[in-house]
């Protein structure tokens, strides 16, 4: 591959710096950060970072070369400065979904950003902060709290990356930089398959877990524990109660068949839900092959494969009566022979179909031997089965189609009914497309996983557990990493210091949770002076309601005048409390939510915004969410909405026993909890 980004730093009479792809970010390489994210950003910047002279929206732009080690080519990773002073969108969406509305905000934020590969020799555009087709974009603020807001590896549109190179990329430059807790919101799919669904119930954990992403927050007011419990009730679903489960489902065989199949295939013992579905997630995917009669959809729509596959409209295939083609043939049989020898073989093809204990269809050869039970003449059955192919006998179509697990050619047939459009005398175009051939098990490890996850995880008839819990998971959307603040064995002490305002600059905002401290870190022999001084340096340079603080008390350090060495009186890795002067409460850019302060409380138990569709009341002016007031997604929201609440409020007594909710003249339905102790 050629490397036009070197060539252009060449141009720019620059020798750029190359960093290996698989180690950058590893202790030491390209170096070893010691300091508060907040330092470690502008070192990383200054040494590891070329100043690139284009900028997005006026904002700086630095950009580090990695190169591949064994394909040889070069990725570029951008880093871009955000001033929120000066942005349109000063506050953030992902923090307040994630629970970090209580923050402070900060004044910088940086976008770490590998765009798509056809953008890597392009000049950038204005929304490049916006787009979600980059392959990386992780937001982190200058607090060291951040978002990984997308990753699209070779199954979102990548020809050089998989999705694992760059989650381990990212992880390794979080962890290099010191990054003190990274959330993201979980909504990857596997085909049409939610992984944090699939995932969970396989290995407890989303995929992201692996790097260390635990549970975060749910949605509808799901608790951690909520979670924790609807994995294990999928967990252990029990394989054999499953197949009891179906039997009298039509889809019975199908998931008995399935099961069977890969137990037979794992050299261990699979009894529950996640053993099946974790060796379904180790066994190599083989899909299968296509054929004229069926046409399969791709689970994912690159933008390169739309561009270089136009679209064409396919012309639907067309089907010949039997007693239409043998009119046109020469043959040494007369055509009630031949009729005959047809019926003897679609029978046969029917009772096959028939058999619940049989899967796919019939090779040339079992189908040739089936019809000689009642018709000798083997030339006969020879001559006919050539001819039957995309070929109507009686209210039945015979097709051919190759097996793909076999590569042996086997006929099968479907019902006609009443799909058939005439278009010219013995040829019939099927209004509708014939239901593909069932596949044996283990052709598609993909579509088996899909059967179990749809037949089990997603409809499970008859077990309202299964389908609350797997709602739980579902509604479970937001994890996060965690670095802990710890201590080092070195030269310096480490503090975390949380700024306590007084009561009288929070105002009424004194029942916010406060803000997370700041880490500051100063030299073994610093004074309490020297402490002080720290502190307010690292609130200054962080935070936008910070810019003049002047730290006044240090709670732990009250005992001790500014001029005594802090060495021995307190440990370093503690929490401070700092106190102090000079904090702007009246500023709009105080907290990460906004500054507006509205209520949520929601029959479902949320108290805060999850980042699901919701809406407020016109009388008390609280917000619930949409689903939880029996609003569907598809519905657009009422322009006057009263709550559940204030519509009991507003009736006379005599009728609350009977009022029911009305909502635009339409009856309002509670929605209900997730009381998972009730059910596990």
């Amino acid at each position: 591959m050629s490397i036009p980004i070197l060539e252009a730093c060449k141009k720019r009479k620059r020798r750029p710096k190359l960093y290996a792809f698989h180690t950058f970010g590893d202790p030491g390489c390209p170096m070893d950060h010691r300091g508060a994210f907040r330092d470690n950003i502008r070192l990383f910047l200054q040494q590891c970072a070329d100043f690139d002279d284009d900028s997005v929206q006026g904002m700086p732009t630095w950009c580090t070369l990695l190169v591949h080690e064994t394909r040889k080519f070069v990725v570029p990773l951008y880093t871009v400065e955000e001033n929120v002073k000066c942005s349109p969108r000063p506050y953030c969406d992902h923090c307040r979904c994630t629970g970090w509305s209580n923050h402070f905000l900060c004044e910088r934020k940086y976008h770490l950003i590998i765009p798509a590969d056809d953008e890597w020799n392009k000049p950038f555009v204005d929304d490049l902060i916006d787009l979600e087709t980059h392959l990386l974009h992780g937001l982190i603020h200058c607090n060291g709290f951040g978002h990984l807001l997308c990753i699209n590896g070779i199954a979102g549109g990548s020809k050089y990356l998989c999705g694992r190179e760059i989650m381990d990329l990212w992880d390794r430059i979080c962890t290099n930089l010191r990054t003190r807790k990274i959330s993201v919101e979980d909504l990857s799919k596997k085909r049409t398959m939610d992984l944090r669904l699939l995932y969970g119930v396989a290995y407890g954990h989303s995929w992201f877990g692996r790097w260390g992403y635990r549970f975060c927050r749910g949605s509808y007011g799901v608790a951690e524990h909520n979670y924790d419990r609807a994995i294990e009730v999928l967990s252990s679903l029990e394989l054999d109660k499953i197949i009891l489960d179906f039997s009298n489902s039509d889809i019975r065989r199908e998931m008995k068949q399935i099961i069977h199949h890969y137990r037979y295939m794992s050299e261990t013992q699979l009894v529950t839900m996640k053993d099946i579905l974790r060796f379904m997630l180790t066994v190599k995917p083989r899909a299968p092959l296509q054929t004229n009669n069926v046409t399969a959809a791709p689970s994912t729509t690159s933008r390169s494969s739309i561009r270089s596959k136009p679209l064409v409209k396919e012309k639907p295939p067309k089907y010949r009566r039997f007693t239409t083609a043998i009119a046109n043939m020469d043959s040494r049989w007369p055509a009630r022979r031949l009729e005959y020898a047809a019926e003897v073989i679609v029978n046969a093809l029917k009772e096959k179909k028939a058999d619940k204990f049989c899967h796919g269809g019939m090779t040339r050869q079992d189908l040739r031997d089936e019809a000689r039970v009642h018709i000798g003449d083997t030339g006969l059955l020879d001559y006919v089965l050539k001819s039957l192919n995309n070929v109507v006998v009686g209210s039945h179509v015979v097709c051919r189609t190759v097996n793909p697990t076999t590569r042996i050619l086997e006929y099968s047939i479907n019902d006609l009914g009443n799909m058939v459009t005439v278009t010219e005398p013995g040829t019939e175009i099927l209004s509708k497309p014939l239901p593909a051939l069932a596949l044996e098990p283990g052709v598609d490890v993909y579509s088996d996983l899909l059967a179990v996850y749809r037949n089990v995880l997603l409809d499970y008839k008859g077990s309202p557990t299964v389908e609350l819990a797997t709602q739980v998971v579902l509604d479970s959307k937001h994890f996060v990493k965690e670095w802990p603040f710890s201590d080092e064995a070195d030269q310096y002490l480490r503090f975390l210091c949380r700024l306590i305002p007084s009561s009288c600059d929070l105002g009424n905002e004194s029942k916010r949770e406060l803000p997370t401290g700041e880490i500051v870190i100063v030299p073994l022999h610093a004074t309490v002076g020297e402490l002080k001084l720290a502190v307010e340096n690292a609130m200054r340079d962080t935070y936008c309601i910070t810019e003049e603080l002047l730290v006044t008390d240090i709670e732990e350090l009250e005992d001790l005048e500014d001029d005594e060495v802090i060495f021995g009186a307190v440990e370093s890795g503690m929490v401070l409390s700092v106190r102090g002067s000079g904090i702007d409460m009246e500023n709009c850019l105080r907290y990460q939510s906004g500054a507006d302060n509205w209520m949520v409380r929601c029959e479902c138990g949320a108290l805060d915004d999850d980042g699901e569709r919701m809406v407020a009341c016109d009388i008390c002016e609280v917000w619930q969410h949409t689903r939880c007031c029996g609003i569907e997604d598809a519905e657009a929201v009422p322009p006057l909405f009263v709550c559940s609440g204030c519509c009991v409020s507003l009736l006379p007594p005599k009728n609350e026993s009977s009022c029911s909710f009305e909502r635009s003249g339409t009856l309002l339905m509670p929605s209900e909890t997730y009381g998972l102790e009730i059910g596990y």
